[in-house]
């Protein structure tokens, strides 16, 4: 399968990153490989590109781009991102520091139409939201194992699921019967507690699907953890572009910047897309670019 994924608000992260021939610069998640490609090319063979992604498809697809444009100044790491400080140090000198960092915390096209995950519930395959072998949980555990409140707490902190409590519910009654295995045995669960006849923006199950992947592969506390290293490697005017699509990953990010002394943001309110971009790509809709710069 052809691993496809536009870069979201790619000029306004070039713009935000002040991307200068020879600096060094990472890449949290390198996806598509969109943005890291963009800052090889404006670098230079100077420069130095670190990019970091869990998932191993997303690094296989960048070695091929790599290899066809003649690329050398980029670094492919499977790892994931809460890791970046050491990561950082163990490819680079010890007096070396970072001119600019840039997160895009959304799912690539890739991993929502891979048939083989259950990212989305298109498709009815067991239930695994892993991002990489490496995921701190299981999908199926959390379904079958967690307590009735932590269930309703992910699904509502995460997933802003009106009905979190009565989904959970029926959850924790339908795994006494049997073991909740895949996609679809899930979403049965959660369509039966909507109405039948009413109509939704949306599937019944995205929210739940979405709170399921954050938790299993503990994205915010992830993100949390790599923003409080950052400026361990992030030199003085550095910067830092984070692209969010959820509210609870951007309230991270705003609150990073605010409670920072050393990193100050650079524009108070969040860049969203263009119009034009979001009729191309309505995957960009509910981006938020916020970015910062090292002051101290």
């Amino acid at each position: 399968m052809k691993y496809h994924h536009i870069p979201v608000m790619l000029s306004e992260v070039v713009k935000h990153l002040a991307v200068k021939p020879g600096g060094i610069y990472i890449d949290c998640t390198l996806g598509g490989a969109g943005y890291t490609l963009e800052l090889a090319k404006r670098v230079g063979p100077k420069g130095r590109v670190l990019a970091l992604d869990m998932d191993i498809a997303a690094i296989s697809n960048a070695k091929e781009k790599i290899a066809k444009q003649a690329i050398e100044n980029v670094i492919l790491v499977q790892e994931n991102f809460k890791n970046i400080a050491p990561v950082f140090h163990e490819y680079f000198k010890k007096e070396e520091l970072v001119d600019g960092i840039v997160f895009d915390l959304g799912l690539s096209s890739f991993q929502l139409s891979d048939k083989k995950r259950s990212f989305s519930f298109q498709n009815d395959v067991p239930l695994d939201m892993a991002f990489g072998k490496k995921a701190e949980k299981q999908t199926v555990e959390i379904i079958n194992n967690y307590k009735l409140l932590d269930l309703t707490e992910i699904f509502r902190e995460y997933g802003e699921e009106k009905n979190a409590y009565k989904i959970a519910r029926a959850i924790v009654l339908e795994r006494k019967k049997r073991k909740i295995e895949t996609t679809q045995d899930l979403v049965d669960i959660i369509v039966k507690q909507y109405p039948k006849r009413a109509y939704y923006k949306i599937h019944p199950a995205t929210k739940v699907f979405q709170a399921l992947r954050i938790e299993t592969n503990q994205e915010f506390n992830n993100l949390k953890t790599a923003l409080a290293d950052i400026s361990k490697i992030l030199k003085f005017k550095g910067r830092i572009v984070v692209v969010s699509f959820h509210s609870g990953e951007d309230r991270i990010v705003k609150q990073f910047f605010k409670n920072n002394e050393e990193i100050m943001p650079i524009v108070k309110k969040p860049v969203v897309a263009s119009e034009n971009e979001v009729a191309s790509n309505p995957r960009a809709r509910s981006a938020k670019l916020r970015s910062g710069i090292k002051v101290v």
